[in-house]
């Protein structure tokens, strides 16, 4: 045999070696794809629901902030500055304007529940979303008007030296419909644009998007303060010097530009279908426990549930069974009966039906908790102001509004999120061997305990604001920068708590529930309004006896406003014991993540595949 020969055999040897692997790793993609597609059609009929437009990811998720930024401009650009138009404008006194500005707050984040029903069970995330940012857009034009038309008489008026004329019932009523349309709009929107923002990112297909989730609502509340940054400052002094009117058409136009550049980014978003109304299904698990009371599980049998890795729940994951309320368990006990009638949900459910009602419940305790520091934020908008306005809030001849403080509220969550992320995670991360530093509920009873230092803080200015009081003078001598404090360590409690909050209540809620548990945090807000309303009232109602002016009377010279204060604070004591209980109490979702598992092994499978061909 001749060298040529040799070779010519060698040569015909490895062709064939070759292509016996390369049939080999066709054979083995197509028997990868095959399962990937069977994985993608569950995923695709299970929990995911996504009705795919566009790639998402953050291309659309920055297109969301800034639409929140500009919402959130137009937001503020009315409701900061609200506690002085009723009183300069509509002529109300301290007292009734504090509490008609936190009923309307209050009404803003109620709103935010109807929003996310709406959302999960009918509507989905991308229609809510731009149906209540035209009610808002409604809204703030009727407010344009009004404040145009019948309000600021003569203009310029309502600067806290050039009085209003007596306003018309029309122009009133027009005003208070406009305010609540702006509440009912903006309370709609808020809860779904933060989820609608995650829904970005698809976990089940990238599972390392998992982190970029939390970074997203870092970034949205970094987003909402920016916006909220030109209406504490530009717009408030605008407002504070009269021009009320020029303030809410700037707000008006910020609204529209929000609203044009969330529709324009509609080709490129990712969209979750609705996932049904919850209340039947949450209904069902009681009605079926309550029915079965007396059925105990037989040895070797188990709770009921679908086969398979779809749950029963349109657009939801399976959860796991958990120990927690037992009693519930008893929804999913088969008997003989449902043997012959599984489709009856009012008899039997699945596990993940209860499991998802034992969610809601195990998130309330931690939900009312929030709600004594929600009565600590509010004050920015409302005594913060009324106590501002008496001190001394000029600087050579500029006049400081004193709505414009709350700007300092803001640096200090821009500065802190900046010092959250980049110094304390990575520090606690060492420590407590948590990728994101600290727990959300760890965070969240952090920001209580700030919030309370703002309260102190707050109380310790009014005291040294009544001793620099000269009798006849409507103001302090005290300057107004005393008020950093507070405002600081209010923004430092807010990155603490209302981010935490954003993570806790969407990380915890089930898949079709989503927007509800976004939704907890503002709706946190809107209690807290209204419990800061009634202790006003409650306060006044005790303290106003007699000779006596109360606590927060119409001249804050004469009154207590600090006793106030050092009220919430030892509230919130009382109620961080109670949050400690609750949060040592709290057991987490347990999701079903066998999906979710394949896509996590699907890139190796793929590299090694590709690698071989």
């Amino acid at each position: 045999m001749d060298l040529q020969s040799v070779t010519t055999d060698m040569s015909q040897n490895i062709a064939i070696e070759e292509n016996q692997k390369l049939e080999q790793a066709k054979l083995a993609y197509e028997s990868y794809n095959g399962t990937e597609q069977k994985a993608n059609k569950s995923i695709r009929n299970g929990w995911c629901c996504f009705e795919r437009k566009g790639s998402g990811g953050w291309k659309a998720a920055v297109i969301l902030l800034v639409n929140q930024g500009l919402a959130t401009l137009a937001f503020f650009g009315v409701g900061v500055n609200l506690v002085l138009f009723l009183t300069r404008v509509l002529s109300q006194d301290n007292a009734a304007a504090a509490n008609s500005v936190s009923k309307w707050t209050g009404t803003v984040y109620l709103f935010s529940l109807v929003g996310a029903f709406l959302s999960d069970s009918y509507w989905g995330r991308y229609l809510t979303c731009a149906i209540f940012q035209l009610v808002y857009v409604l809204g703030l034009v009727l407010l344009s008007l009004s404040s145009w038309l019948f309000l600021i008489k003569p203009e310029g008026c309502g600067d806290g030296k050039l009085t209003c004329t007596p306003t018309s019932s029309i122009g009133v009523a027009m005003f208070y419909l406009a305010v609540y349309l702006v509440a009912f709009g903006y309370g709609g929107y808020q809860p779904n644009i933060a989820t609608f923002g995650v829904d970005q990112f698809d976990e089940a297909l990238n599972p390392r998007v998992k982190d970029s989730k939390a970074k997203f609502f870092g970034y949205f509340y970094f987003a909402l303060n920016v916006g909220s940054l030109f209406s504490n400052t530009i717009l408030v002094y605008y407002e504070d010097i009269g021009k009320w009117t020029l303030g809410f058409w700037v707000s008006t136009g910020s609204a529209i530009a929000a609203l044009i550049s969330f529709l324009m980014g509609s080709p490129g978003y990712r969209y979750v279908k609705p996932c049904g109304n919850p209340l039947p299904r949450v209904a069902q698990v009681f009605v079926a426990s309550v029915r079965k009371r007396k059925e105990t599980l037989a040895e070797g049998d188990y709770l009921y549930e679908v086969n398979g890795s779809e749950s029963a729940i349109k657009g939801s994951r399976k959860i796991l069974h958990s120990d927690e309320f037992e009693c519930l368990d008893k929804a999913a006990i088969m008997t003989e009966e449902d043997r012959n009638n599984l489709k009856n949900q009012w008899r039997l459910c699945t596990i993940s039906q209860v499991e998802e009602a034992k969610c809601v419940i195990r998130m309330l305790p931690i939900w009312l908790c929030t709600i004594i520091y929600s009565v600590i934020f509010t004050q920015m908008a409302s005594l913060f102001v009324e106590q501002g306005a008496v001190m001394n809030y000029k600087i050579g001849n500029f006049h400081l509004p004193a709505a414009s403080m709350s700007a300092f509220d803001i640096f200090s969550v821009l500065i802190c999120t900046g010092i959250y992320s980049h110094v304390l995670v990575p520090l606690a991360g060492r420590f407590s061997k948590n990728p994101r530093g600290i727990s959300e509920l760890q965070r969240m009873g952090i920001g209580l305990i700030i919030g309370l230092l703002a309260m102190v803080a707050a109380g310790v200015t009014e005291l040294e604001r009544l001793k620099r009081v000269t009798e006849g003078q409507p103001t302090s001598s005290l300057s107004i920068f005393w008020q950093i404090p507070q405002y600081v360590l209010v923004g430092a409690s807010e990155v603490f708590m209302y981010v935490g909050q954003l993570e806790f209540f969407n990380g915890q809620a089930p898949d079709g529930i989503k927007s509800f548990g976004s939704s907890l945090c503002m709706a946190s807000i809107s209690l807290g309004n209204y419990v800061s309303s009634m202790l006003v009232n409650m306060v006044m109602g005790i303290t106003a006896k007699g000779k006596s002016p109360g606590w927060i009377p119409e001249d804050l010279n004469n009154g207590h406003m600090d006793r106030f204060y050092f009220l919430i604070a030892a509230l919130t004591v009382v109620d961080f014991v109670i949050y400690v209980f609750c949060a040592k109490w709290y057991k987490c979702i347990n999701l079903d993540e066998s999906v979710t598992e394949f896509r996590k092994d699907r890139q190796q499978t793929e590299e090694d595949v590709f690698g071989r061909v």
